[in-house]
């Protein structure tokens, strides 16, 4: 398995059957600057998103019209990105598990919103936030957080899927800062990596990644504070 972190919290994972993008907002995304849109959705079979707001869902509906790519999004989200055109989707809701062949992903909670505004001014609300728990056939298993403040069942999460990885928001404003971040990751998660994200992305989220290391030294958890582009082999 090979995971990039693509700036903010947009990922590519690859495996042997599988090419993920999750929360694929690129062209917008400063710290995805020097980076190749074509080269990063080459080859992608799937893009999965957490949640309805623009620095998640990014360039979703010209992607999965270009590359054909499966679509995962909550029921709300995954009705309005059909009807922007996007054919292939899998929608579900919190607590459901969608088999997607090499592997299955699971709606969990998320505290956070999930909406739209259009160009007519007028907001639209796109469901619940989630997060993602992926379970692959032979790879390391993997929660995307999505963008969230820490929540006591949290714990039920880490009992039901036990996830090796953890992609985790850190940026604080609109979802949990370093140090809570950190917190939660200790006391309900036995994660063997996590992969801050969410932050260095606006001028109003925490800039690096130091408070949540901090929070984590001396834990059984390796802490992968990647830098836009740059890859973890597991």
């Amino acid at each position: 398995m090979k995971i990039t972190w693509l700036g903010h919290s947009a990922f590519r994972i690859e495996t042997g059957k599988a090419t993920i993008l999750l929360d694929s907002f690129l062209s917008h995304n400063a710290s995805f600057s020097g980076q190749d849109i074509k080269d990063v959705s080459s080859g992608v079979t799937h893009i999965l998103l957490t949640h309805g707001h623009g620095d998640h869902v990014g360039d979703t509906v010209a992607l999965a019209k270009e590359t054909g790519a499966v679509v995962l999004a909550n029921a709300d989200l995954a009705a309005w990105l059909g009807s922007k055109g996007v054919g292939k989707i899998e929608m579900g809701n919190t607590g459901g598990t969608i088999a997607l062949g090499s592997f299955s992903a699971t709606f969990t909670n998320a505290l956070h919103s999930s909406a739209q505004i259009t160009e007519d001014g007028v907001s639209h609300a796109l469901g619940n936030a989630n997060g993602l728990m992926l379970h692959f056939d032979d790879e390391a298993s993997i929660l995307a957080m999505g963008d969230t403040d820490i929540f006591a069942d949290m714990a039920l999460i880490n009992e039901l899927h036990q996830p090796d990885i953890g992609l985790v928001p850190i940026g604080d404003r609109f979802t949990m800062g370093g140090a809570v971040a950190a917190l939660a990751c200790r006391r309900y998660f036995n994660f063997k990596t996590a992969i801050p994200c969410h932050y260095g992305t606006f001028p109003i989220i925490e800039q690096t990644a130091d408070k949540f290391v901090a929070g984590m030294e001396g834990s059984k958890t390796e802490v992968k504070a990647l830098k836009p582009a740059e890859s973890l082999s597991i």
